[in-house]
C-alpha cells in the first residue's frame, strides 16, 4: 500500500516551525489527527502551534495535547501549515485563509472530492481517517506509535470507522489498532473517554429529534430534523447532534439516513447509507461532499426546502440502484 509522498516527509524533515489545522466543528478525526501531527512533530523536536477556529469541543476536552489549541488565527511565519481532515480550505475558517501563506499548505485528507488547495497535497481515500495517515507519517520517520501520538491515532481510526464496522475499515485500520495495542495502548480506558460523554441535555435533544423521524421512499430513507429551537429548549449545542443519524441508519429497511440541522439561512444536511449505495454523489449535486457511505453539505432556504430537495434527489438515487 502507498504511504505518505516524499514531499511530505520533505516538509517536516526540512522544516522547524510548524502549524497545525483541522476543520472547526471538529469531529473525532479532526481533533485525532491534530494531535498526532502534533505529538509526531514534538518527538521530532519541532516547535508546532495547533488551531481550531471553533476550538476543542467538550466531549473531546480530554484529549492529550501538545501545545495548547488556539482559537485565534496565529500570526507570524511557518516553515509549513498542515490542513488535516479538511474537505477544502474553507473547512478552516475565513481567518486562518486569510492568515495563511498558500505556498506553506500541506494539505493532508481521505476525502474524496478534494480541491487540492495546498501546494503539496496528500490525498487518499483508501485511507479510513487523517488520524490514520499521520500514523504512516510517523513510521517513515521513525517514531513510535506511544503515548499521545498513539491515543490520538486511536482516537482517529475508531470515530471514522464507527469502531471498524463502516465501510472506510480496510486491512490497515486493523493492523494499526493492533500495532497500538502491541506497543501497550490501553483501549479500554480509552474507549471509556470516547464514548461516556453525553449529558443529560443530549438525551433530551435526541429524543425530541429521534421521536420526529420520518420515512421515505417505502422505508428506504430514513429522515430527522434539529431545529434552532430544539437546542434552545434542552439546553444542547451542536456537538450534541454527534452521531445522531447513525440510529435512523438503523432502522431496518434504512438504505440511506438524513439529518437536517436548521441554521440562519441555511440547512447544514449529513447523509449515511450502507454497503454500496453512494451518499457522496448525492451530497455532491448540493456542492458537499466526504465519503461513499457518509458526506454532508448544506442547502440554503428553510428546513422544509431542503427536506423537499434531500427527499428527491434520495429517491432519484434509490430508484437507479435497486437494493
Amino acid at each position: 500500500m502507498p504511504g505518505p509522498p516524499s514531499d511530505v516527509i520533505r516538509a517536516v524533515q526540512n522544516g522547524q516551525r510548524f502549524l497545525v489545522a483541522s476543520h472547526y466543528n471538529p469531529d473525532g478525526d479532526a481533533i485525532g489527527a491534530t494531535a498526532a501531527m502534533g505529538w509526531l512533530l514534538t518527538a521530532l523536536g519541532k516547535q508546532v502551534d495547533l488551531y481550531n477556529r471553533t476550538g476543542l469541543p467538550k466531549t473531546l476536552d480530554w484529549v492529550g495535547l501538545p501545545a495548547a489549541l488556539s482559537t485565534a488565527a496565529p500570526r507570524g511565519a511557518y516553515d509549513a501549515a498542515f490542513v488535516l481532515d479538511c474537505g477544502d480550505l474553507e473547512r478552516i475558517g475565513p481567518e486562518l485563509t486569510a492568515a495563511l501563506d498558500p505556498k506553506t499548505i500541506v494539505n493532508i485528507d481521505h476525502h474524496l472530492g478534494n480541491p487540492l488547495f495546498g501546494a503539496v497535497n496528500w490525498i487518499d481515500p483508501a485511507y479510513s481517517s487523517a488520524g490514520e495517515m499521520v500514523a504512516d507519517v510517523a513510521r517513515e520517520l521513525g517514531v513510535p506509535l506511544t503515548g499521545g501520538l498513539a491515543q490520538a491515532v486511536y482516537l482517529s481510526i475508531v470515530t471514522d470507522t464507527g469502531y471498524f464496522s463502516y465501510s472506510n475499515t480496510g486491512p490497515r485500520s486493523l493492523e494499526t489498532a493492533a500495532e497500538l495495542l502491541r506497543l501497550g495502548l490501553d483501549t479500554a480506558a480509552l474507549n471509556a473517554s470516547i464514548q461516556n460523554q453525553w449529558s443529560l441535555e443530549r438525551i433530551h435533544l435526541w429524543s425530541e429529534s429521534l421521536g420526529r423521524a420520518t420515512l421515505y421512499c417505502n422505508g428506504q430513507l430514513g429522515l430527522i430534523r434539529i431545529m434552532t429551537a430544539d437546542l434552545v429548549r434542552t439546553g444542547t449545542t451542536v456537538e450534541d447532534c454527534e452521531g445522531l443519524i447513525n440510529f435512523v441508519a438503523r432502522v431496518r429497511g434504512v438504505r440511506v439516513a438524513v439529518s437536517l440541522r436548521e441554521h440562519p439561512g441555511l440547512v447544514k444536511f449529513s447523509l449515511r447509507s450502507n454497503g454500496a449505495f453512494n451518499v457522496q454523489a448525492i451530497a455532491a449535486e448540493f456542492g458537499g461532499g466526504g465519503h461513499r457511505n457518509a458526506a454532508g453539505g448544506h442547502v440554503p432556504g428553510s428546513v422544509e426546502h431542503a427536506e423537499t430537495a434531500l427527499v428527491a434527489a434520495c429517491a432519484k438515487h434509490l430508484e437507479q440502484e435497486p437494493a
